[in-house]
């Protein structure tokens, strides 16, 4: 049977580095469906590549093969993995936290190592800079194509054993929740939070109602006001801020048809801390 194939990537789309993983996978299989997730992770971020994997992978059937590569340490002894989620999809990427977000919000099931001399791409040679065609897209190619079977490929290792990176858990204080800014609405600037709606909600707050918007870059503060709690953007007039729940059920914060990390220069990670406090 063949499954589709989703590939994610930092490597941009200005040569020819993703058009050759697609060259790699047709030749194993000229059936394949082929779908892009992302080639525009910032470089080196693992910790978005973990994000935009958790914002997506829901979204798609069971037996679904993902391709991840943002791979800073490409051809150290960092180990090459294959997660098995709860939901029976197959997640192929370096071990270095990319399966963070994947683990502790979907669940992963199983994890399998293989080794990577002897799944890498014959025609590579003795380049060892481009995992991402030579070993992961040929892999993620046969298995979605069922030339490889996963309970028979490589060493299952225990969930724990894989590298995951630092999550601070959103919590509830008094009259305000606290959380990080987990990362961006890339095209229009909107944070993201990881302040789940459910824990919001704990606030007793409605539609219409003003809260106070606090946010810190270490002890820095960068950002304070009072904004609206809205179903929508279009709910507040232009250039204003709004309060809102994202597409993924978390808390996110706005400018209606403007940017807000823009506007305020805010980033993403643990260092960047939110609260909404009810007023």
């Amino acid at each position: 049977m063949t499954r589709a194939l989703v590939f994610q990537t930092d490597f941009g789309l200005g040569d020819g580095a993703v058009c050759a993983m697609y060259g790699v996978a047709t030749q194993v299989d000229p059936s394949l469906r082929i779908v892009d997730l992302t080639h525009e992770i910032p470089q080196y971020n693992i910790w978005e590549a973990s994000y935009r994997l958790r914002q997506t992978i829901d979204y798609w059937p069971e037996e679904t093969v993902f391709v991840s590569v943002v791979d800073p340490g490409v051809g150290s002894k960092r180990r090459s993995v294959i997660a098995k989620t709860r939901r029976n999809q197959y997640i192929i990427t370096p071990d270095n936290g990319t399966l963070t977000h994947i683990n502790k919000v979907a669940g992963i099931k199983s994890v399998r190592v293989f080794d990577e001399k002897k799944n890498k791409l014959a025609s590579a040679g003795e380049s060892y800079t481009f995992y991402g065609r030579d070993i992961y897209a040929y892999t993620g190619a046969r298995l979605a194509s069922g030339k490889i079977d996963y309970d028979h490929f490589g060493e299952e290792v225990p969930v724990d054993s894989i590298v995951e990176l630092p999550v601070t858990p959103s919590w509830c204080e008094g009259n305000q929740v606290n959380g990080i800014i987990d990362v961006l609405d890339v095209r229009f600037g909107n944070l993201w939070t990881n302040i789940g709606n459910t824990l919001f909600h704990t606030l007793d707050v409605q539609h219409g109602d003003r809260l106070e918007v606090n946010i810190t870059n270490d002890s820095r503060n960068v950002y304070e006001n009072k904004m609206v709690f809205a179903r929508s953007f279009a709910s507040v007039a232009i250039g204003e801020p709004v309060i809102y729940v994202n597409s993924l059920e978390n808390m996110g914060v706005a400018i209606n048809q403007g940017s807000f990390a823009k506007a305020y220069s805010i980033g993403t990670g643990t260092n960047w801390r939110i609260s909404l406090r009810k007023i």
